[in-house]
């Protein structure tokens, strides 16, 4: 069966590329390592590669690339979210898949590949689904402190003594020494909200901040560097975040942000997206950023404006 092929660098990306014949199939899956989705679409293309078997010459070829780790050649396939599928033969590009839909990527190899040899043996994952549990069984009786009852393989209780008659607990009053009947609120829901606290404040640090990886003289990824030379070309004036030098503003803004990639832009204390969603915004209105230019220069905002990773800078 095919295997999906990891590649670690520039040279070994060109090297594989130049040595398939035009007649293969050759399918790019851009990926992250923090981004869920990115694991679940590794378990697709690992199911979908196993179903063609090894042919000379290949019918499609599965490769594997870190989108931050490798940006140039992210940026020659102009990848602005993870993940993301090329599929292209003799060179040419013949469709693209953004996200994670398990059906959209097999229908999609299937249209240009044909389908797998082995499909029998091996299906796609099904979508997850969460079953609600069982209650638990109503005529399970108090006695000895405790529920009198055995515990089944679902979670709830069956009664082993249903002759044995309830406790009149009419006259019952609480003492000090009874257990808690419920656990005491831990420090974590102060410490979400010290958090959610701060990220409000940096988010509006400046009228445009950016949280990206790293800082905008070096940044860390292809995504982040394409962002700064939007907002350069742009002139606009913002502040930024490095993320990576604060993990729990890196953790904290995906959940509070309900957006789980970086860099993120923010504009007036909302968010406006990421890289993709930037360009959308400015192919559709040029002058998004125009109250945010200063004289047409555009560059980092003064030091009083720049968010820091221990918070904002007074």
């Amino acid at each position: 069966m095919s295997t999906v092929q990891e590649i670690d660098s520039d040279a070994a990306f060109h090297s594989h590329f130049s040595s398939l014949p035009p007649t293969t199939l050759l399918l790019i899956s851009f990926h992250t390592p923090w981004a869920a989705p990115c694991a679940q679409m590794a378990t697709v293309l690992s199911t979908l590669a196993a179903s063609y078997p090894p042919q000379i010459p290949p019918i499609i070829s599965f490769l594997s690339l870190n989108a931050e780790s490798l940006p140039d050649i992210s940026e020659s396939y102009d990848v602005t979210a993870v993940p993301f599928l090329v599929l292209q033969r003799d060179g040419k590009i013949l469709e693209s898949v953004s996200g994670s839909d398990a059906t959209k990527v097999r229908e999609a190899v299937e249209r240009h590949a044909g389908k797998g040899g082995n499909t029998g043996r091996a299906s796609l994952p099904p979508k997850l689904e969460a079953t609600p549990r069982e209650d638990v069984n109503e005529n399970a009786s108090i006695a000895g402190g405790g529920i009198d009852g055995a515990a089944t393989a679902n979670g709830a209780f069956q009664n082993s003594s249903a002759t044995t008659p309830a406790k009149d607990l009419s006259g019952y009053a609480p003492t000090a020494n009874d257990p808690a009947t419920a656990p005491e609120m831990s420090s974590t829901a102060g410490q979400i909200e010290e958090l959610n606290a701060r990220l409000a404040e940096l988010v509006k640090a400046a009228p445009v901040m950016l949280f990206m990886k790293g800082t905008p003289s070096t940044p860390q990824c292809g995504f982040s560097r394409q962002l700064v030379g939007l907002l350069r070309e742009n002139g606009v004036r913002y502040g930024f975040f490095n993320i990576l030098a604060d993990e729990d503003v890196r953790q904290g803004l995906k959940v509070w942000a309900d957006w789980p990639t970086f860099p993120q832009l923010w504009v007036g204390g909302e968010l406006v997206g990421g890289l993709d969603i930037v360009r959308e915004e400015l192919e559709s209105d040029p002058g998004f950023f125009s109250q945010y230019s200063v004289n047409g220069l555009g560059g980092m905002a003064a030091p009083e404006k720049q968010a820091r990773p221990e918070g904002v800078a007074t």
